[in-house]
């Protein structure tokens, strides 16, 4: 293994002086930085991040945990957060809890053991407080993405999923539609309660009633058995005329049940959803969404997290809650109906 002594002899420079190169610290002239520079690449030495985090007490090391990396909206978040941690000089780690509290904890614990300076996560429900707690102890900084915690203070970058619901059923009744069902997340999920909140504030002001067996609750993760969902689509009474997914991947798995009843969206149900379906969705335009800022939601989270981390030391700043507008996308997936 090649040492910061081996660049230094080879340099014919002090083995402080190949420390501060790699460090950028102290006063050094060019002609000296580019010579040891010259010989580091001829070595190909790599530096010891872990050792030099010691030093310095910061890692450059960043952790972004999300809930699923295959849903596109994670998938571009994570490209907004990676783009900002970059341009600021940091590293930058993933993980994927899958909705799960246990597995979050695991990723928790691995983010303190790798010395993490921070983590922008999404957290898996409100049972995450515990994982959030772990990190506040350690003086972990971190930032919330889309989801809020009960009980936990901290900067946090939401989208206006409560205005986003009332959007997708006012735009639905704009249309006819009079028996509109709901396809949620877990009422453990914040986003689920606030689109859960809109849905029925949307319902009310367009004088329509809510009818508990027209919602059902179902994880926000794709699913190899679909049984809930044509269970749900058997037992409302009547049927409904258009339902609202509460993510990109419940639209998709109503899609298929429907699809393999041989059911068409939108002629046999329309269909509506929060979140696009990645960035192929142009090619052949489908489903009518609310479309959040998914990118903005990683960049701007992890600049407020870089901030937090840069400011240690300094007095506590009051903790920043961005909420980002989504915007109404109508395409072909919602049928008029007579009046």
């Amino acid at each position: 293994m090649v040492t910061i002594y081996d660049i230094a002899a080879q340099a014919g420079v002090s083995a402080m002086t190949v420390s501060r190169v790699i460090n950028n610290t102290g006063k050094i002239s060019d002609k000296t930085r580019a010579k040891v520079q010259r010989v580091m690449d001829e070595l190909n030495y790599v530096p010891n991040h872990m050792a030099r985090s010691l030093v310095l007490q910061q890692s450059k090391l960043l952790f972004l945990l999300i809930t699923d990396i295959t849903n596109p909206f994670y998938t571009t978040l994570a490209r907004g957060a990676e783009d900002a941690a970059k341009k600021s000089g940091y590293r930058l780690l993933f993980g994927n809890s899958d909705e799960s509290s246990q597995k979050e904890k695991d990723y928790i614990d691995t983010i303190l053991s790798t010395r993490a300076d921070g983590v922008l996560i999404a957290p898996a429900s409100d049972s995450s407080l515990p994982h959030l707690e772990s990190l506040r102890r350690h003086n972990v900084p971190f930032v919330l993405l889309d989801r809020e915690v009960p009980g936990m203070g901290s900067d946090v970058v939401l989208g206006d999923t409560k205005e986003g619901a009332r959007k997708l059923v006012d735009h639905l009744i704009s249309l006819g539609h009079r028996r509109i069902a709901l396809i949620n997340g877990l009422p453990t999920i914040s986003s689920a309660r606030l689109r859960l909140e809109g849905f029925r504030e949307a319902l009310k002001l367009g004088d329509l009633a809510y009818d508990e067996q027209y919602v059902l609750e179902s994880a926000f993760e794709p699913k190899s058995d679909l049984s809930d969902i044509e269970s749900w689509l058997d037992s409302m009474d009547p049927a409904p005329t258009a339902i609202v997914a509460g993510n990109n991947v419940l639209a998709v798995e109503v899609i298929r049940t429907l699809h393999a009843r041989g059911l068409r969206v939108p002629d046999d149900l329309s269909v509506v959803g929060f979140d696009d379906l990645g960035p192929y969705s142009e090619i052949d335009p489908f489903l009518t969404v609310i479309a959040q800022q998914a990118y903005q939601f990683g960049y701007l989270g992890m600049q407020m997290l870089i901030e937090r981390i840069e400011e240690r030391g300094a007095a506590a700043q009051p903790w920043r809650r961005v909420v980002l507008p989504a915007e109404l996308v109508v395409r072909r997936s919602v049928a008029k109906l007579p009046e």
